[in-house]
């Protein structure tokens, strides 16, 4: 079933269309993602500060509908695999405007290509926004040079030991920091922690003061901003997708028509920003059945030349996938 047709979606969408005091308005935000060279990709308009959105309007079926007009009037690119991700409503997330913006929000899988339209729609790495989330060659520099300072100037400045100590464990445990692993689900957690310590530009807007020294040097340093809410749904976006990715067969909508398990590899690790094992992934991937040899290879490999392989579409559209279950590791 279509998430939009669920009695859980319906009411959000008679809210939007009436008026009320409050100037209540529905926009519909689109986290659309492409795998390009290895890179984890998304669309973006108004100087890459913004995700693909527009209002939920009473001429559009359906919310998934009017989201799909929005996307391709603003890019011109047909969206294909798109599900619900998330409704945000919360007032003072959403800037000084005066009306009460609610923030439907939506995840598309596609292939990189030009995008035109009413705005100048570019692609961008995901890791621009995000930097402290590429863990492929181990936690990047800015984990020890910026994240930890401004974090500890944020743990000093709670109110008593108490408050300390629960700052202190929370930012241990969401950036894997000391004995803490790293989880790569929890991508909307750190940017929330972040948002919350004020170590965001986000978080500064407005008339409100900068409470922690570190802050000015910090909010230069720790990936791009976005319009509104906008970096908060992405985060949610790259959350959801890093987790799907373990249980349903996903990365295929990504990748082209035939590819190589080196390339497939290359695509699951840019999104989940670990490395996986390499034989237990290409076990794994021979064990579920989901892929089958072309019959040629390729010479773009920099060595000797690699199989082809294509998505099994009816084999999925056969049988119950239990989850891909992706070796995914620190190493």
């Amino acid at each position: 079933m279509d998430p939009l047709d669920s009695p859980s979606s319906r009411p959000n969408a008679r809210l939007t269309t009436r008026a009320s005091p409050q100037g209540i308005a529905a926009d519909l935000v689109a986290v659309l993602v492409a795998v390009t060279s290895g890179e984890p990709r998304v669309l973006t308009i108004q100087d890459q500060r913004a995700l693909p959105s527009g209002p939920f309007e009473l001429a559009h079926r359906s919310l998934q509908s009017g989201l799909r007009a929005w996307v391709e009037r603003q890019t011109r690119l047909p969206l294909g695999y798109v599900e619900q991700l998330y409704t945000f409503a919360d007032r003072d997330r959403a800037g000084t405007a005066a009306q009460h913006a609610i923030s439907i929000s939506y995840l598309g899988l596609t292939r990189e290509q030009p995008a035109f339209g009413e705005h100048e729609a570019r692609w961008r790495g995901w890791y621009d926004y995000f930097p402290w989330e590429d863990h492929r060659v181990g936690p990047p520099p800015l984990m020890e040079q910026t994240l930890r300072p401004g974090l500890k100037a944020w743990i000093s400045v709670a109110p008593d030991r108490a408050a300390q100590r629960a700052r202190r464990q929370r930012a241990e445990i969401l950036f894997g920091l000391d004995e803490h692993s790293w989880n790569e689900e929890l991508v909307l957690q750190r940017y929330e922690l972040l948002y919350e310590a004020r170590l965001i530009p986000e978080a500064t807007r407005g008339n409100a003061p900068t409470p922690i020294s570190a802050n000015a040097v910090l909010l230069d340093t720790l990936g791009h901003p976005m319009i509104l809410d906008h970096r908060r749904i992405l985060a949610t976006g790259i959350a959801r997708l890093r987790a799907k990715i373990k249980y349903h067969p996903v990365v295929f909508e990504l990748m082209p028509d035939t590819f190589t398990l080196l390339q497939l590899q290359r695509c699951v690790e840019a999104l989940a920003g670990r490395q996986v094992h390499k034989p237990n992934f290409r076990r794994l991937i021979e064990q579920q059945e989901l892929v089958e040899e072309t019959g040629e290879t390729s010479q773009d490999t920099g060595g000797r030349p690699a199989k082809l392989f294509r998505f099994r579409r009816t084999v999925f559209a056969e049988r119950a996938i239990a989850g891909t279950k992706l070796p995914i590791s620190g190493a």
